[in-house]
């Protein structure tokens, strides 16, 4: 490849010029008149305005991104994560174009896009799954026989989509209607699908994914886990690898289970098998994501496997040179996501301009941002700064690079969470590793605000 398109903004897109510039591959980027300024605009080697401020009239216009690669001769798209990155007709209208689009085909998109049909199909290979409806339930009466089969708690689940969107808890039959109802308006309003299906609700897993590769010559890898349990609202604010609760002897079941949900998907590129794992170490799929993650530096650094990189030499074509045997954990890495939010105010929004930016470094920390002094945030994004990675030989020295590359980050003008992410990593709880998805609730119940 000669030149890409990054089909996104922000620390991710920069990311991607990053890995094409030590490929020797031009970068295109593309961006809304908000990001004029940003970091992956200045870097790359030629960069279009494709729109307003808006997602919704720049970064997630297909026309126009396509219209930018033809007009600038590209050879594929890096959609990063979000926006386009899991759009099944995007991948399609570039497969049109004859411009390689870094991910899965679009047939594979579509298939592990849709939850229900994603259960499905990994079922089939024999991964464990959480006991539940086959497929999506079009009426409350078959939702709710299907709830009592399997017992509450249950969770209605969005198809489409993720993010916590769309998803909703009951416990009886009573809250039942009320949940579903509002699983679907929700699923509509932000997917445009307001399909939904029913699932046993496992109470307080840990959250562990494992990251795959895979080429186009039926070699398919995993690179072990990341515990993702540290989530509000089920979206992930802490990462780390591998997971403190993990053995080598589940590790391998894990890794042979979400090798066959790749291979049972017909899987290219880089994605992540998602499981929940109850306290006895039982583990069930819950969905694969079809796409770069947010958290891909903790198994970066774990492994010392240049992921961005790996995507791009795959959707190439290339052999994986890599062996399962050969693939090494020979570090612990976390990661902190820094958000423009004010924890004292229950994470409310903070857009606006950065007065000083003076981020933490030393041996073992790692920041992958997109912001400096004078930067503006604007409010039309997700509000990520940056992510901050702390990794050494074991997990107690990551946490305290960890612990004090959070002393050393300065950033004024906006609140972060970087005081949230102090207190948790002063919490005997997390330092033991004593974690699950219900964490964070736990932690701000018993917790002042004032700490943040």
């Amino acid at each position: 490849m000669q030149k890409i398109l990054i089909a996104n903004r922000g620390e991710i897109a920069l990311r991607i010029v990053r890995a094409c510039h030590e490929l020797g591959i031009k970068t295109l980027a593309v961006y809304s008149e908000a990001d004029v300024e940003s970091l992956h605009v200045q870097l790359a080697d030629e960069a279009i305005c494709i729109g307003p401020a808006r997602g919704d009239e720049s970064y997630l216009k297909a026309d126009r991104i396509i219209s930018a690669a033809e007009i600038a001769d590209v050879d594929a798209i890096h959609p990063g994560y979000g926006f386009l990155a899991e759009n099944a007709d995007f991948a399609e209208q570039c497969a049109s174009s004859n411009i390689k689009f870094i991910g899965p085909s679009a047939s594979v998109i579509r298939q592990m896009g849709d939850k229900a049909i994603a259960k499905t199909t990994v079922e089939k290979a024999g991964v464990p799954t959480v006991p539940g409806s086959k497929g999506p339930v079009s009426t409350e009466a078959e939702a709710l026989k299907t709830a009592k089969k399997v017992g509450y708690p249950v969770i209605i689940k969005a198809v489409a989509g993720g993010g916590g969107r769309g998803m909703r808890i009951a416990h009886n039959d009573v809250s039942f209607a009320k949940e579903f109802h509002i699983a679907r308006h929700e699923a509509e309003k932000a997917f445009g699908n307001g399909a939904v299906y029913v699932e046993h609700y496992v109470q307080n897993p840990r959250h562990i994914e494992f990251q795959i590769l895979a080429d186009s010559h039926g070699k398919i890898l995993h690179l072990g886990e990341r515990d993702c349990s540290i989530q509000r609202r089920h979206q992930k604010l802490i990462e780390e690898a591998p997971s403190p609760f993990v053995n080598p002897d589940l590790r391998k079941k894990m890794g042979r289970a979400a090798i066959k949900a790749a291979e049972a998907a017909g899987y290219e590129n880089a994605g992540t098998v998602e499981f929940l794992v109850n306290e006895k170490g039982d583990f069930f799929f819950i969905e694969m994501n079809t796409r770069i993650q947010v958290e891909h530096p903790v198994t970066e650094e774990v492994t010392d496997i240049d992921l961005i990189k790996r995507q791009i030499e795959v959707a190439s074509g290339e052999h994986l040179q890599l062996e399962q045997k050969n693939i090494r954990f020979s570090r612990h890495a976390i990661e902190c996501r820094i958000n423009a939010e004010d924890p004292s105010r229950n994470f409310a929004p903070s857009p606006g301009t950065i007065d000083l930016y003076y981020a933490p470094g030393g041996h073992g920390v790692r920041v992958d941002s997109h912001v400096y002094g004078g930067y503006t945030i604007p409010p039309y994004y997700d509000s990520m700064i940056g992510k901050l990675i702390a990794y050494g030989s074991d997990r107690r020295i990551a946490l305290d690079r960890m612990n004090r590359a959070l002393n050393e980050y300065i950033i004024r003008g906006v609140k972060t969470t970087i005081p949230f992410h102090r207190a948790i990593l002063r919490d005997p709880s997390f330092r033991e590793g004593k974690i699950t998805t219900s964490y964070v609730q736990e932690f701000m119940s018993r917790s002042s605000s004032d700490l943040f």
